[in-house]
């Protein structure tokens, strides 16, 4: 369950990765806030959370995190990284998937749910959905990063492979949903939620440029990572623009 670049894009270097991911991580923050400065610690689950990225830093800030992930290697890279940052007392991976999330996870016991990269390769996503609505509280927040599909049009069509990215682009939803990794437009994610229960607070476009500008820009232009990360937060919520961005991140809440 890892996040896909666009197909035909440029290598990434370890510091244009830290812009890729600059964003993201700044919408979660805000999203759990500190142990600290609100109620107290949160009860988090990071569906998909792979080796603990996100997981770690959430634990970080006092919050409560469980992993749960198919990939006993990557869990155990999380859990080194967990005690490296001396938050291992806060942080639990399980070996699982969202088919068995209940046997895991007790109904309407978790405040936020990250479900990052999940949707787009699960045999059933409004089950995954369904599943993740009995695990919250009932005003328990869900946090869903899925692939644009419009990117994927644009990165095909960049890279050469114009009869892809119109096919894609020219495909029904019923059967560009069925492709592995799936991709989603920004109408086709709301309303997926909205089907199962959930209502849209906010949405937010990842990557817009940082999949399109090559590593080497980043990596020898003075400036030009922060000047990256500027601008994907700048160009975050511009409908025209997060319409191709390499990700959307969707925050709804569940409808009593």
């Amino acid at each position: 369950m890892v996040h896909q670049p666009r197909s035909g894009g440029p290598q990434r270097s370890v510091a244009h990765g830290i812009a890729r991911n600059a964003v993201l991580w700044e919408r979660v923050r805000d999203l759990l806030g500190s142990a600290d400065e609100g109620s107290g610690p949160r009860q988090v689950v990071d569906l998909g959370g792979g080796t603990g990225g996100l997981a770690v830093r959430a634990a970080e800030l006092g919050h409560h995190v469980t992993v749960i992930d198919p990939n006993p290697d990557a869990l155990a890279s999380m859990h080194r990284r967990a005690d490296e940052n001396n938050v291992a007392d806060r942080v639990v991976g399980v070996q699982g998937d969202t088919i068995d999330l209940g046997d895991h996870v007790a109904p309407g016991s978790v405040d936020v749910m990250l479900c990052h990269g999940v949707l787009e390769v699960v045999d059933d996503p409004g089950q995954a959905l369904e599943a993740i609505g009995d695990a919250l509280r009932s005003d328990g927040v869900l946090s869903v990063v899925v692939a644009g599909r419009y990117a994927a049009v644009l990165g095909r069509a960049l890279a050469g492979h114009l009869a892809a990215a119109r096919t894609l682009l020219e495909a029904p939803t019923g059967d560009a949903q069925a492709r592995s990794p799936r991709r989603y437009t920004r109408g086709e994610i709301l309303d997926l939620l909205a089907t199962h229960g959930f209502t849209a607070e906010s949405v937010h476009g990842l990557r817009v440029f940082a999949d399109l500008v090559p590593s080497s820009v980043v990596d020898t232009e003075p400036g030009a990572q922060t000047a990256l990360v500027e601008l994907e937060r700048a160009v975050a919520q511009i409908p025209e623009l997060t319409a191709v961005a390499g990700q959307l991140m969707v925050v709804s809440r569940r409808r009593n």
